[in-house]
């Protein structure tokens, strides 16, 4: 595989990107992990790169915001 870029991917590559980055997210017992699933979701679909998903959960934590918003890309 050439990268992590949405050009250089197809959606089971991205699947399998964020599958084996997350872990086992059905053996998760506090559910946090299939909700880190979920926020991954516009990248599979290549809709959004993972950089920018990323850095806007990284903004919403430094930010102290609450939660995520929607945008453009699907998080804020």
């Amino acid at each position: 595989m050439a990268g992590y870029l949405i050009k250089d991917t197809t959606k089971e590559e991205r699947e399998r990107i964020v599958a084996e980055s997350i872990g086992n997210i059905n053996g998760a017992c506090d559910g946090c992990a299939v909700g880190l699933a979920d926020m991954y979701q516009d990248y599979i679909d290549g809709k959004c790169e993972l950089r920018e998903i990323n850095m806007s959960f990284a903004a919403r934590y430094v930010s102290g915001s609450n939660g995520p918003a929607e945008n453009g890309c699907g998080y804020a």
